[in-house]
């Protein structure tokens, strides 16, 4: 192996991109970037039943929305098979592969006679010094040939040392029966061919470093150094599982209106830290990172630790940015951004109470629409004849006023308030009922000035009108 830094994301594309699978990546890739290394990406695509086009595309998607570039790739392992073929005959004219003949039902028997005996359910090698010429109607597998002594130690970067008895190992097949190669060869000769230095991946793979860094070895080349990241668990610390609704598509969380630099900072404090620092821009991840750091133990999901972080960046973002992710938004809701205040403005005054960007579209869309009733239990307790009188002389004030401005409108409504003896608060909620439908919005002289003068006068007016029909209903 090479003495530069070269690691590798290599996902399956059998379904989609979710949470772990990304931290994989961007450990990966922080592990590369702050040693001023490479980053390879690879996709796995031999289970050519279950490997789609599609996922492959959400794959490179979600990792261009969460800018983690790539130096090189993606190569895919279904354009190797010639190579994977040359390794094979190679092991094979080597003396460290071998034929296997046994059927399933022998391999069948074999496991069941290790279980009786109490060893583990393994190939017994009965083919492995078998001589002579292949057996007629029969298409053999190849089975890599595992030494049958000594230990493999792995020191990880994560788990520590770790050891395996080579007695413990099997002579795992390296080659189906239609001469198709499986993961464990794959995966040693696109880590071998692609110079990659250090693998940084789930621990669900540490049973088959063992093997791998046995096939290294027979091939006369040192092994990557490896690293196995800790499995994440659901919010009850229980395992997720496939259908768990935690295992989302990475993209999901972009339809979700969480930020890139969110859910990346997010992901990187599942399991690992740096003192108690939570907030980490991209520089300082790449400058902090060291995957010794890692925490060996399990990491839980946390959705209000991610909502709090995306409120952080929707707040202290460039709100130019911002503005233009809120108006995609928007859009995406069948809404014409002609008919209501810039986006700026609008992102200014709503980004410092939402946790998502589709909160704050959701809670913008009366900005450019006018809304099809009131929300019942509002009406109901703020637009009430006893606050009729006051809402007029307001819709009157503010149609005299020729400064549209914040404190214009806090004047007319403060001066409305003070002539009826209210205060702010019972006519503030009333006149945001009026003219948003419900009682949450941004400050209420805010959102007057930007719902503009057209629009505030005529939803009073609608607003005086039905609280009239209900006195003449009553």
């Amino acid at each position: 192996m090479s003495s530069a830094i070269r690691t590798r994301f290599a996902p399956s594309p059998t379904g989609y991109l979710h949470i772990g699978g990304i931290r994989t990546a961007l450990f990966s890739w922080l592990y590369a970037r702050h040693h001023g290394g490479q980053f390879i990406l690879r996709i796995e695509d031999t289970d050519k039943a279950r490997s789609t086009g599609a996922a492959t595309d959400l794959i490179l998607e979600g990792m261009q929305w969460l800018g983690l570039d790539y130096d090189e790739g993606p190569y895919y392992q279904s354009r190797r098979f010639d190579r994977y073929k040359v390794v094979i005959q190679q092991l094979l004219d080597n003396d460290k592969a071998y034929y296997c003949y046994c059927s399933m039902a022998e391999l069948e028997a074999m496991r069941n006679e290790a279980m009786a005996k109490g060893g583990k359910p393994k190939y017994n090698g009965r083919c492995r010094s078998r001589k002579g010429p292949p057996i007629a109607g029969t298409t053999p597998v190849v089975r890599f040939k595992n030494p049958m002594d000594g230990i493999v130690i792995i020191d990880d970067l994560i788990q520590g040392r770790v050891s395996y008895q080579n007695s413990e190992l099997d002579d795992l097949i390296i080659a189906r029966a239609d001469g198709s190669p499986t993961y464990n060869l794959t995966v040693v000769v696109d880590d071998l061919d692609m110079r990659i230095s250090h693998v940084i991946r789930g621990d669900d793979h540490l049973n088959n470093t063992p093997r791998q860094m046995n096939i290294f070895a027979a091939l006369g080349v040192q092994s990557p150094v490896y690293g196995h990241v800790p499995m994440i668990l659901g919010p009850d610390r229980k395992k997720i599982s496939k259908r768990d609704t935690n295992t989302v598509s990475v993209l999901q969380y972009r339809e979700d209106g969480i930020l890139p630099e969110a859910l990346l900072n997010y992901i990187v404090r599942l399991g690992w830290s740096c003192g108690d620092q939570e907030i980490f821009s991209r520089e300082e991840m790449i400058r902090l990172f060291d995957a010794r750091d890692v925490n060996r133990a399990a990491a839980a999901l946390n959705q209000d630790k991610l909502l709090w972080l995306n409120q952080h960046y929707l707040k202290h973002g460039d709100v130019g940015r911002i503005a233009d992710l809120l108006g995609q938004v928007l859009s995406m809701d069948g809404l014409d951004l002609t008919n209501g205040p810039e986006l700026r403005e609008l992102t200014l005054v709503q980004r410092e109470r939402c946790k998502t960007l589709k909160e704050m579209a959701a809670q913008s869309h009366y900005f450019y629409t006018d809304f099809d009733s009131y929300e019942e239990a509002a009406a109901n307790k703020h637009l009430t004849p006893v606050i009729l009188d006051a809402l007029v002389m307001l819709r009157e004030q503010l149609a005299g006023s020729s400064d549209w401005t914040t404190a214009a409108i806090q004047r007319a409504i403060s001066t409305t308030a003070e002539n009826f003896g209210l205060n702010m608060g019972k006519l503030a909620q009333p006149l945001r009922v009026a003219i948003t439908g419900g009682t949450v919005s941004p400050s209420i002289d805010d959102t007057v000035c930007l719902l503009g003068r057209i629009k505030t006068l005529a939803r009073l007016d609608r607003a005086v009108e039905f609280i009239k029909q209900r006195l003449t209903a009553a």
